[in-house]
């Protein structure tokens, strides 16, 4: 291999590393908050409705920074609004780690979202306008697995930190030690190139084609000819009507699996893991210790799922899911309700993980980005994605209400959803494995009949 060659290789490289460690952030900055729960509920006397408030008060500001982030990006490239993503999330990070008050933490919190949101819409963009056309696939699911590194290492650092016996200061490192991983973010944010898509789009084209073969691009002219295509076909999506007859189906579905992703329970679970622990009579380091035994399952788990999701096919492994996943909810219900087996609360919900991540874990972002035709598809993905952190919300919010009054209560009704989910995505949903995008839009057609 030429010097030229490993240079483009290593640039390319570290530009997608630097995009999807907005992954690693998202990740880990929605999980640190469950080694902090329970503190945070002594430090300023919660109720289980502020309980709920506090944790959920990012994922609001992740709404609001998924919405806003993509005008953003388009008017001042992806890398500049990473930029001020990072910047929110040091904040956001000493904010919350010295915060004076329970308001102040809010506010914190909320700008963190904002961040979270912000660089889970930006840092997929950033990579794939980057990108040449070969490696886009791969290099885009960098991002996914950084959100799982990230959430993995949030459990693995609330675990560390829990042994310095830090007593009421242990929630605030837990809290502050997010502003690492971004102020590194923010560094490499300053040695990255800026998008080429980006470029084209300010008529920037001599700069855009040296990034092309900076990165290693072997016709820089023909991807730049493919990104005016390209954009000069988002003028008639951006004058296209999602919300019309034709696309009912295809709306219905991005809704559906959105929602029925945060029915699971999946990151009320991930959110609460310690309290879920501490609930069954486990110990705080137990408890961290279990959250890392999780953590890691999930990374093992999601990395299964993409590498299944073109054998076995998105509906199927939606079906497999399902089963699973409502199997071990039920089972942790019945531990709750029976006060009793409490050893089988880990492998239960490291279960649970499992069968999340190699299914809907793996297969949501893809399905929507597949059921619309491409003159509606980044108007349905964004409503696949606000449909999603909504219910996420509601979810994080109501779950330490409920189980206030019944700690079994909140994994029956998980498991119900997985059963009804089970049924409509037999009965109704389409598979897209191995068909093109337009035989999918002509199968579209025919289920609206």
């Amino acid at each position: 291999m030429d010097a030229t060659r490993m240079k483009a290789m290593v640039l390319l490289g570290k530009s997608a590393m630097t995009g999807a460690l907005g992954g690693l952030l998202f990740g880990f900055d929605t999980a640190v908050i469950a080694g902090a729960t329970h503190a945070l509920t002594v430090q300023y006397g919660l109720t289980p409705w502020q309980l709920g408030l506090t944790v959920s008060i990012a994922l609001w500001g992740t709404v609001a920074g998924s919405l806003g982030s993509g005008v953003l990006g388009q008017r001042i490239g992806s890398r500049a609004a990473l930029r001020i993503m990072g910047v929110l999330y040091v904040i956001s990070a000493l904010g919350c780690a010295f915060a004076p008050s329970w308001w102040f933490f809010l506010v914190c919190r909320f700008i963190g979202g904002i961040g979270i949101g912000g660089s889970s819409v930006l840092g997929p963009v950033y990579i794939a306008e980057l990108a040449p056309a070969k490696w886009r696939g791969r290099l885009v699911g960098l991002f996914q697995i950084n959100i799982v590194i990230g959430i993995l290492l949030a459990y693995l650092s609330n675990a560390i930190i829990a042994h310095f016996s830090l007593g009421m200061l242990e929630w605030r490192v837990d809290l502050g030690v997010a502003v690492l991983p971004a102020i590194l973010f923010l560094i490499l944010l300053l040695s990255v190139p800026q998008s080429s898509r980006w470029l084209v789009s300010q008529n920037r084209i001599d700069e855009a084609m040296l990034i092309l073969q900076s990165m290693g691009s072997p016709d820089s002219k023909a991807e730049v000819d493919a990104i005016q295509a390209g954009l000069r076909d988002e003028v008639g999506e951006a004058q296209s009507s999602l919300f019309n007859k034709r696309h009912s189906l295809p709306i219905f579905l991005a809704i559906t699996i959105g929602m029925f992703n945060q029915l699971s329970g999946i990151n009320a679970i991930l959110y609460y893991l310690n309290d879920i622990f501490a609930s069954a009579d486990f110990g705080q380091v137990s408890a961290n210790i279990q959250a890392v035994a999780i953590g890691f399952a999930n990374l093992l788990a999601t990395m299964l799922g993409i590498s299944l999701i073109d054998r076995l096919g998105r509906k199927t492994l939606l079906m497999i899911g399902a089963v699973g996943c409502a199997l071990c909810l039920a089972g942790v219900g019945v531990v709750f309700a029976m006060n009793a087996h409490q050893g089988l609360l880990l492998p239960l919900l490291i279960g649970f993980i499992i069968f999340f991540a190699v299914s809907q874990g793996a297969v949501i972002w893809v399905y929507i980005s597949e059921v619309f035709p491409t003159n509606v598809r980044s108007k349905g993905q964004s409503l696949g994605s606000s449909a999603h952190w909504i219910m996420n919300g509601i979810i994080t919010l109501a779950f330490p209400v409920v189980a206030r009054y019944s700690k079994a209560m909140p994994f029956a009704f998980f498991a119900a959803m997985m059963v009804v989910q089970f049924v409509v995505v037999l009965m109704i949903y389409p598979e897209t494995k191995g068909y093109s995008l337009e035989m999918l839009q002509e199968q579209m057609h025919k289920g609206r009949k």
